[in-house]
């Protein structure tokens, strides 16, 4: 069942979370699915259109950043439009020997009448993290990790 506007919370936390699972499958075809043919996105300092574009810019940042977690938090929402907190930890290298990150920030979705985005907006920063700081470690189920107000 798809999950259309206009959006109450709860169908708001269904859509989050959809997204969340999506991309922790770290599958850019899949993830670009999602958004519209001509979606609309601005990622931090890039600027881009259309699913092509986003599947080539995920699958960079995949490239980029090794063993990817994902949590998204509901903000707000209205009609269309829903805003989320995020955070994800990843690691610079391909076996885990790297720096540690995690990426905290918010974006603004835009979505058309079916249900998908045609709009995302993203501002995030990355803090250099130890291993033992991970949230999302191995095994863990990240919606059972507290993340206290400090980090909202």
């Amino acid at each position: 069942m798809s999950i259309v506007p206009p959006f109450t919370e709860t169908t708001a936390r269904q859509k989050v979370k959809t997204a969340q699972n999506i991309w922790n499958t770290r599958n850019p075809a899949k993830v670009a699915l999602a958004y519209t043919p001509d979606t609309v996105w601005r990622n931090r300092t890039t600027f881009l259109q259309g699913r092509a574009e986003v599947e080539k810019f995920l699958t960079e940042k995949w490239n980029r950043e090794h063993f990817y977690i994902l949590r998204k938090e509901l903000f707000a929402f209205t009609e269309n439009k829903i805003a989320v907190q995020f955070f994800y930890e990843w690691n610079e290298s391909p076996d885990g020997t790297g720096q540690w990150y995690r990426t905290y920030g918010l974006e603004d979705w835009t979505f058309d009448p079916e249900g998908l985005m045609r709009k995302r907006q993203m501002s995030a920063s990355d803090l250099p993290i130890s291993h033992e700081e991970r949230w999302f470690k191995d095994g863990v189920d990240i919606e059972s990790v507290e993340i206290s107000e400090k980090h909202l």
